[in-house]
């Protein structure tokens, strides 16, 4: 499998390559050249993997598609040590959960930082020391977060040999226990950087350094952003898992039974998935594209609706840092989805050039396009799926009561817009998955506004915010952020 850039930079690269690089030299993202198609053979020995083999096993199934530089035992042998019991809390790895009239709650967030995140960072850890190892070299990872990726990465990566990252975040833009997390790591091969400014500060300047090559090549500078196909990667076998779970086995046709060419019918699913960098329903969208019998994917935007107005009205419009909302749920406060830039790519026909005008040209000119009077817009529901709405601090702090006082059951807030969204695009027979992105403690002042109660508290957390703090504040500039990291590299 090679991989190609979605600005139109057609040199071919294998997935090693790509694992360390992070952005393509054109500022593109990369993509598979294809996507591996799926027949209802191999999604039926694949629901027997899952169900009978485990969560690492169809990770492997899966991943083996897509890598073909990691040789076969090696990569089964990572999956094996990144997916157990141990690390995620059950064997299921993801279990699903039924909430109410056809709405699931897909369990994504019972690793070590209690976020979606872990599922892919995990992967990304280890096969980042694999890959090191076997070349002998380091990399200096240069992350953003909004909340969760932070912790994840640094979870992950700390103590790995070979492996520096630098982790930006806006200042007092996370959560107390989001912060927490991050700022008590000690670890040598850490760093947090608080950026004055909003995510999207952050997410630039992890951008305007990686499009710096001569900086990027003599530091050996990666990302564990979402911006890093590994990562996305990872997070498609959590939606083959989600379906296998909300589905029977099919059954053939009547006309296959009889020797007829009629296909198997499959059960569909849709799934609603709370978005900010457009990261976590991509992964679904490249599961589609496979040929996962996926009927709507959902987006679930809070206050800062970029996402949204796009699918309703073909306009994407970056907002300012001015303009950018501080929300009750913080890790979508992003008004520049990198990972739109794939599905437009798709969208488009995969024209590398007129995704360059638009990603490359159109928006640091005007920091928006319109593509409503472009054909392709209507695809966006009728080809791939895509649906969208959005949910505001009433609505989750509605959502959450109500969950809570029904049925029990406690979620963040960033579920809490999904679940919101979900309800709106129910359809009949058609389960509804919505795909769980932390643990409540997170965002604890929420949930305690929302239920009067405060969330429950993994042990190992206790007392997190009152541990010492170790951080650096500086200015969204550039060039200091280089400075920083030539310093902590010598």
């Amino acid at each position: 499998m090679n991989y190609i850039s979605t600005r139109g930079d057609m040199s071919r690269k294998h997935f090693c390559e790509i694992l360390l690089e992070g952005l393509a030299p054109d500022g593109g993202l990369y993509l598979p050249e294809h996507y591996p198609p799926v027949d209802h053979a191999t999604l039926e020995r694949w629901r027997a993997v899952y169900h009978q083999e485990g969560y690492a096993e169809l990770a492997f199934e899966i991943l083996s598609l897509y890598i073909d530089d990691i040789a076969a035992p090696d990569l089964r042998a990572i999956c094996q040590k990144t997916y157990t019991a141990e690390v995620f809390g059950s064997s299921e790895i993801v279990p699903l959960r039924h909430l109410e009239n056809g709405i699931w709650l897909e369990a994504l967030s019972n690793g070590p930082t209690l976020a979606f995140k872990d599922m892919a960072m995990q992967l990304l850890g280890n096969l980042f020391e694999y890959e090191l190892a076997r070349r002998g070299e380091e990399l200096n990872i240069l992350g953003a977060t909004s909340g969760d990726t932070g912790s994840a990465a640094e979870y992950a990566m700390r103590g790995k040999k070979g492996v520096r990252v630098f982790m930006t975040s806006p200042v007092n833009r996370m959560s107390p226990f989001q912060q927490a997390q991050m700022f008590s790591l000690m670890d040598e091969n850490i760093h947090n950087i608080a950026i004055d400014g909003v995510f999207d500060d952050c997410q630039d300047l992890v951008k305007a350094v990686s499009n710096d090559l001569d900086f990027k090549r003599n530091y050996k500078i990666g990302t564990v952003n979402s911006i890093n196909w590994a990562r996305l990667l990872a997070q498609v076998v959590y939606y083959f898992a989600g379906y296998f779970q909300a589905t029977p086995a099919s059954t053939p046709s009547a006309e296959l039974k009889t020797g007829g060419s009629a296909p198997a019918e499959h059960q569909k699913v849709s799934f609603a998935v709370p978005s900010g960098n457009f990261g976590n329903v991509c992964a679904g969208h490249v599961a589609r594209m496979m040929g996962l019998p996926i009927a709507k994917l959902v987006v679930a935007t809070n206050e800062n609706d970029v996402l949204d107005e796009f699918f309703k009205t073909g306009v994407y419009r970056v907002r300012s840092s001015a303009d950018t909302h501080e929300t009750s749920s913080p890790s979508m406060d992003i008004s520049k989805a990198s990972n739109f830039e794939r599905f437009v790519f798709d969208l488009l026909g995969r024209d590398g050039a007129r995704v360059k005008a638009l990603f490359g040209d159109a928006l640091a000119r005007t920091a928006r396009f319109d593509l409503s009077q472009h054909p392709a817009f209507n695809q966006t529901t009728l080809r791939y799926g895509f649906q969208s709405g959005q949910s505001t601090h009433a609505d989750r702090l509605a959502t959450i009561k109500d969950t809570f006082e029904r049925f029990g059951m406690l979620i963040d807030t960033h579920t809490a817009d999904g679940v919101k969204v979900a309800r709106e695009h129910l359809q009949p027979g058609v389960p509804m998955i919505v795909l769980e992105t932390a643990l409540p403690i997170k965002f604890a002042a929420t949930i305690v506004e929302a239920t009067g109660r405060e969330p429950d508290r993994p042990p190992r957390f206790e007392g997190i915010e009152d541990l010492p703090k170790r951080v650096t504040r500086m200015a969204a500039d550039v060039q200091a952020l280089k400075t920083y990291i030539a310093g902590h590299c010598a």
